[in-house]
């Protein structure tokens, strides 16, 4: 049974200055290390099923950005939460967590 995570994030600080496509790597190395049961794309190059609503230029600081990932299993919001932070650096702030 698949589910979508929705989270919203703050990128402050130093982490301002990654790129867009960094970022990404940097979530999905963050849920490897996690050993979230994320969901990943079919094909010869499968990737974690992440996405980021919009893209920030570089150098720029913000408070609420969304991004949702799919996870073959259901998790619960404090668990996601505490293990997805502890993973990430200082700057990455996870803000909210929606489980759909």
């Amino acid at each position: 049974m698949d589910s979508k995570v929705t989270f919203i994030f703050a990128k402050k600080g130093l982490m301002r200055f990654i790129s867009h496509l960094d970022l990404m790597r940097l979530f999905m190395r963050a849920f490897r290390r996690a050993d979230f049961p994320f969901k990943t794309s079919q094909g010869f190059n499968p990737h974690i099923k992440l996405s980021i609503k919009r893209a920030l230029k570089l150098g720029l600081e913000s408070e609420n950005e969304e991004a949702t990932v799919t996870l073959r299993e259901r998790m619960g919001r404090e668990e996601f939460l505490t293990k997805f932070q502890d993973k990430l650096p200082q700057g990455i702030d996870i803000k909210e967590v929606n489980i759909l």
